[in-house]
């Protein structure tokens, strides 16, 4: 990240702007609540503000920020012609707000509601040709945004996760018997702010960079947490990125849930997940409930597990091809 001008870890991330080509510009705008929102906007080779194109935004995963997966592929569509918007949710990375790693879905669908105003005010985009496409946890709340907000005209996921479903039923739901103890949770952590100012968090991971060791990793189970330890904490560092999320936030998230009303959704749907992923089922589940359209699509990647999704050179080519194909043919 250090030898990085624009912060960027991820792999071919843009050093400079070179007249001519992909064009990286920090933004910020606010959002409805008046949070003021840390975004990348990335324009295409040779950008004109007299041209109307095609724009996305690109959601990031829960805990990441725009340096990370989603500026990947904002810049790779940006290569591809699209105009791309990578943003930091409210309260989290670059983003403003308070308490740090409040992750509340309605702060998260108001995040990309407020970006495609934006786009919408930018000279060269073509309000009539916007997309959506959300990563892991970006991806739920994609889902959850395109139900209602018809100014997105194509909807794409990577590795949806189901933030609610989650929090609420644990992983593969597996802990529907403690749901009254995270509440009580979510409760107690509410009260304790509201008392004293203090912030209680879960997942408090990777405040710092964390570097662990072959066996403390074996001690996570395999799979998307062992994987997401060491994207996060290590190959993909950013410290913006912080794995912790507020555990008042639990009251919100776990009455939230993207496979509810999904079928609201009638844009054209593209949905790409690992065939081998433990997140599959997320995916799976929100695509078979999405019947409001015909024109939907669900793509495996043949070997892939879910954080492979964000950077493996062989899966983000096929991602990267199946959404520019996608975008160009329904914006």
């Amino acid at each position: 990240m250090s030898e990085n001008k624009f912060g960027l870890v991820y792999a071919g991330a843009l050093e400079e702007n070179v007249p001519g080509g992909v064009e990286l510009r920090p933004i910020s705008f606010n959002n409805f609540d008046g949070v003021k929102i840390a975004a990348n906007l990335y324009l295409p080779s040779n950008f004109d503000a007299s041209q109307s194109l095609p724009a996305i935004v690109v959601a990031h995963p829960n805990g990441g920020v725009k340096e990370q997966v989603s500026g990947l592929f904002a810049q790779r569509l940006a290569e591809k012609g699209f105009v791309t918007l990578a943003f930091d949710a409210a309260y989290q990375g670059a983003s403003a707000g308070e308490p740090r790693q409040t992750d509340r879905p309605s702060n998260r669908v108001e995040d990309i509601r407020a970006s495609i105003d934006y786009l919408e005010t930018f000279k060269g985009v073509d309000t009539n040709r916007i997309g959506a496409l959300g990563i892991c946890g970006g991806g739920g709340y994609t889902i959850q945004v395109s139900k209602t907000d018809k100014r997105i005209k194509a909807v794409g996921t990577i590795s949806m996760f189901n933030s609610g479903r989650v929090r609420r039923n644990g992983f593969g739901d597996s802990q529907l018997a403690t749901i009254p103890d995270r509440m009580a949770q979510a409760a107690a952590a509410r009260e304790k702010y509201a008392k004293t100012g203090e912030v209680d968090y879960i997942g408090d991971l990777l405040t710092h960079r964390t570097e662990f060791t072959k066996e403390q990793l074996e001690q996570i189970p395999a799979g998307l947490y062992r994987d997401g330890v060491e994207y996060y904490g290590d190959t993909h560092f950013h410290p913006n990125s912080q794995s912790r999320y507020t555990a008042m936030s639990l009251m919100d998230l776990m009455a939230f849930d993207a496979e509810n009303n999904v079928d609201l959704i009638d844009q054209p749907l593209l949905m790409m997940v690992g065939d081998v992923s433990d997140t599959r089922y997320m995916t799976e589940a929100v695509f078979n409930k999405a019947t409001g359209t015909d024109d939907k699509k669900l793509i495996l990647i043949k070997g892939a597990s879910h954080i492979e999704t964000y950077w493996v050179p062989e899966y983000v080519d096929q991602e990267v091809t199946a959404m520019n194909d996608f975008f160009s043919a329904k914006l």
